[in-house]
């Protein structure tokens, strides 16, 4: 465990290299970031990630995909697909994480995001995002989301946030892992 910070009404939760004791380095070639109970302000929010390669800005170029899978509280629906809204082609904005979150007390995300060798100044910089939660219409979700940092400068910082509102409450765990 690196850190550990937990949200209340927090607009953004950042993990700069150094700052804060945190590391993202080359210390460990995987990074780890632990979503536990990830709570938003506003009703069908979006959980985002976007990552910062050197700059004061969370504006790395990343393309990714997207795919959902759901099944309604009452046994209405159910499927697995694609979501090509979610996904992004070199694109500079924030990266959705999990979608359609709903603000109620028995609705929120946890789940977890792997940041794969941000300290490299050759290759790219993958990352897998996996996700559960009871969303605003009464479904429970499981969303992943795979894809690259498109950039040739380290990652120094992740930023995570709603794309409206706040994280109203929940906790985020960076860990470095060793490469096996």
């Amino acid at each position: 465990l690196i850190k550990e910070q937990t949200a209340s009404a927090s607009a953004t939760i950042d993990f700069v290299d150094g700052t804060s004791d945190v590391v993202l380095d080359s210390t460990y070639p995987i990074y780890l970031f632990k979503f536990i109970n990830i709570h938003p302000s506003d009703d069908a929010g979006t959980f985002t990630v976007n990552f910062r390669d050197g700059g004061s800005a969370y504006d790395a170029t990343k393309t990714s995909t997207a795919f959902n899978a759901y099944h309604k509280e009452d046994g209405s629906a159910a499927t697995v697909g694609y979501d090509a809204g979610s996904d992004l082609a070199q694109g500079t904005g924030d990266q959705y994480i999990a979608w359609n979150l709903g603000n109620e007390n028995d609705e929120n995300v946890s789940g977890y995001l792997h940041l794969f060798n941000p300290s490299s100044t050759t290759f790219v910089k993958h990352f897998i995002s996996s996700v559960n939660h009871n969303n605003n219409n009464s479904y429970a979700n499981n969303q992943y989301i795979a894809g690259y940092c498109n950039v040739t400068a380290a990652i120094d910082g992740v930023q995570f946030k709603m794309a409206s509102g706040n994280i109203d409450a929940g906790t985020i765990k960076l860990y470095g892992i060793k490469d096996s």
